[in-house]
């Protein structure tokens, strides 16, 4: 299996070298030469395996320069011990036609930790296989959740040192003290002054600086990243929708049509893209649902066709969500358009340089067949999660319940009910003051803190905190630099050198 970049400039690389480099040289993304169909019987295997198995199966489909004890080296170090459900994804039913995919079992209680306890394991045996010799430097924006499960799995990793920029009041701060907290001689921490948009730039800013990158070569430090940009990270994403929807599949839970849909919360669109590879490679998949918050420029581009950040940007109760910029939509636009990367090339400059572009009326049409879309505010996201939980006694977090909120309006929209899969993206107690707040009242716990607040969600509710969550506030702060944007490259490159 060979990869080639999305704007052209790169292919025939290896996905070992794929995944050392992160980003194409010519800044476009990582995409297999081809997208592999499993078989009947392959499908028939994932609706009975456990997840290692699924995993390994996956992985042996793009992996090929991987020998089969490398592959399975990496999944069960990835899985064997870090996730706190023996299914590491289960899947719950709410109802006859509706489960929740729980992606937030890891040892950062979000749906990112399933790639990023595995992207350190595929990073090092890439280094291996393709004689790597300097020390990889993972280089991550977050708005939250990736952060802090990249420091969690890089964390002390041989051959690697990971930096992760995050905007200061823009994340949860439950979120910012798992980041801020994080232990490990390889890994540094930076807060900016500004929103995610304005990290995620920087870091691609950065990756686009040639002498940067030469300067830091003379140091024996190569660039890479962790976010979804690279394929280390969106691979292991595809397996959790394989498995799942072959589960349904294996207990008749299949619409008339032989599909189950699923509805994805997502800024950065790699989840969703994850489920779309699924699909391709033969998945029981009908629609796939994008759920947004106010941030809402995904739902207005697979509306219209038109993608324009040029919008004010809105601090949310779902703030991992609070994008403006999707990365991965890159790799959907070549691989819909029938990979023509002079076409990608010429969207993303236009983003870059005017903030907005408008996709062909026929790829559009193609994105709609898969695609559709719709976006809840705080309050509909507030409300959601109390129906949710007098429903159902089902607790859901911020993000969850904007996905449950596009799919009840979707369903009363349309009179019908699908099959559908929630993908639940991280646990209820990473946003604990927004969670209690919607199912107490809307004043609850005003006075205090939101360390406070989760033990008192916890005694209303009965569920416990989740371990990596519980005690976080004694936790000692180890991290603390904050910088403007303007100074990124500079705090970065200071980092960087001090390791």
């Amino acid at each position: 299996m060979e990869y080639r970049s999305t704007r052209g400039g790169e292919e025939g690389l290896s996905a070992a070298q794929a995944i050392v480099k992160g980003l194409a040289g010519d800044k476009g993304l990582f995409v297999p030469q081809e997208i592999p169909v499993l078989s009947a019987q392959d499908f028939e295997f994932l609706g009975e395996c456990n997840y290692m198995d699924a995993a390994k199966l996956v992985f042996e489909q793009f992996l090929d320069d991987f020998s089969l004890e490398q592959i399975d080296s990496c999944v069960e170090g990835a899985y064997l011990h870090s996730f706190d459900a023996a299914e590491v994804t289960p899947l719950v039913q709410l109802d006859e036609s509706t489960h929740v995919l729980e992606l937030w079992h890891g040892p950062t209680c979000a749906f990112k930790d399933v790639a990023l306890q595995m992207l350190p394991r595929l990073m090092t045996t890439s280094m291996q296989l393709t004689g790597e010799e300097n020390e990889i430097v993972i280089l991550v924006a977050t708005s939250g959740d990736t952060g802090k499960a990249a420091l969690e799995g890089f964390k002390d990793v041989p051959g690697t040192s990971i930096v992760v920029l995050y905007p200061e009041n823009g994340v949860s701060a439950v979120q910012k003290q798992q980041m801020v907290t994080q232990t490990g001689g390889n890994v540094d921490v930076i807060a900016i002054r500004g929103n995610f948009d304005d990290a995620q730039n920087a870091v691609k800013s950065i990756f686009m600086d040639d002498a940067l990158a030469a300067r830091l070569l003379e140091k024996h430090k190569k660039l890479s990243s962790a976010n979804s940009i690279n394929w280390g990270r969106l691979l292991p994403q595809i397996v959790y929708y394989l498995r799942s929807s072959a589960q349904l599949a294996a207990k008749g839970a299949l619409g008339p049509d032989g599909k189950v849909d699923f509805v994805v919360p997502t800024g950065n669109f790699g989840n969703i893209l994850a489920a779309w590879y699924a699909r391709q490679m033969g998945a029981p998949i009908g629609r796939l649902i994008c759920a947004s918050n106010a941030n809402n420029v995904l739902t207005d581009f697979l509306t219209t066709g038109v993608y324009d950040r040029r919008r004010d940007f809105h601090k949310t109760l779902s703030p991992s969500m609070d994008i403006l910029i999707s990365s991965n939509l890159e790799r959907l636009l070549y691989e819909l358009s029938g990979r023509d990367s002079a076409l990608v090339r010429t969207l993303m400059d236009q983003l870059q340089n005017e903030g907005i572009y408008r996709i062909p009326e026929s790829l559009r049409a193609e994105i709609g067949k898969v695609f559709c879309a719709g976006f809840c505010d705080d309050a509909q996201t507030s409300e959601t999660i109390h129906d949710i939980w007098e429903r159902y006694h089902y607790l859901a977090d911020t993000h969850t319940a904007v996905a449950c909120g596009v799919l009840k309006a979707l369903r009363e929209k349309e009179g019908i009910v699908r099959p559908t899969v929630i993908a639940s993206t991280a646990s209820p107690f990473k946003f604990p003051v927004g969670v209690y707040r919607a199912v107490a009242g809307p004043h609850a716990g005003e006075g205090k803190s939101e360390y406070e607040v989760l033990e008192l969600l916890s005694e209303l509710t009965g569920w416990p905190i989740p371990d990596p969550i519980d005690g976080l506030a004694r936790r000692t702060v180890l991290h603390n630099t904050v910088c403007d944007v303007s100074q990124v490259a500079e705090v970065v490159v200071s980092s960087i050198c001090r390791k």
